[in-house]
C-alpha cells in the first residue's frame, strides 16, 4: 500500500487522527479516554495516511518541542509500511522545522520499530497510560539519514 501522507494542524486533521487514535489507543489497548486528548494536540504538527480510497489508515504528531507521539494503526495494517511512512513525514518535518533530537516514548513492543528508523532506547522501562514504555532518541543532522516516504506527501 502506498498511501497519502497529509501534515497539518490539529484544526485540519483532528477528526480522522482522533478516529485512529480512538479505535487504537482507546478501544484496543484500553486507554482511557481522557488521558488520551491533550492539550498538545492543538500546538503540533499532526500526520495521516490516508488509502487509495481516502480513507485514514495512520496517524502521528510532532510537537514543537521535537517529541514524536500518538502514532496509530489499526491492528490489521500494522506491518505493511503505514506506520513507517507516518514516522518518516513527521522526521522530514521534524528537519524542516530545524530540530537536532527527535524524542518518543515507544511502547515496549514497538521498540524494535523505532529501532529500525534510527532511534536508541534511553532510560528505563515506565508505565505511560498502564503500558510499560521505553524512550527513544534520535540524532538528527546534516548527515542524518533522509527521511522519504513511498508514497506521497502533502502539507497543508
Amino acid at each position: 500500500m502506498r498511501p497519502t501522507i497529509v501534515t497539518g494542524d490539529w484544526s485540519r486533521l483532528r477528526e480522522h487522527a482522533r478516529g485512529l487514535r480512538v479505535a487504537v489507543f482507546v478501544v484496543e489497548q484500553g486507554v482511557p479516554i481522557e488521558l488520551e486528548w491533550d492539550e498538545a494536540d492543538a500546538i503540533s504538527l499532526h500526520a495521516v495516511a490516508y488509502d487509495e480510497h481516502g480513507a485514514p489508515v495512520g496517524t502521528g504528531r510532532l510537537l514543537p518541542d521535537g517529541h514524536i507521539g500518538r502514532m496509530a494503526v489499526p491492528g490489521p495494517l500494522r506491518g505493511t509500511g503505514i506506520g513507517s511512512q507516518v514516522l518518516q513525514a513527521l522526521i522530514a518535518q521534524a528537519q524542516r522545522q530545524g530540530h537536532h533530537t527527535l524524542l518518543l516514548h515507544a511502547q515496549t513492543h514497538a521498540i524494535a520499530f523505532y529501532t529500525r528508523h534510527g532511534f536508541v532506547v534511553r532510560g528505563e522501562e515506565f508505565m505511560e497510560a498502564g503500558i510499560p514504555h521505553r524512550e527513544m532518541v534520535r540524532t538528527l543532522g546534516s548527515h542524518a539519514q533522509q527521511a522519504t516516504s513511498g508514497g506521497t506527501s502533502k502539507s497543508y
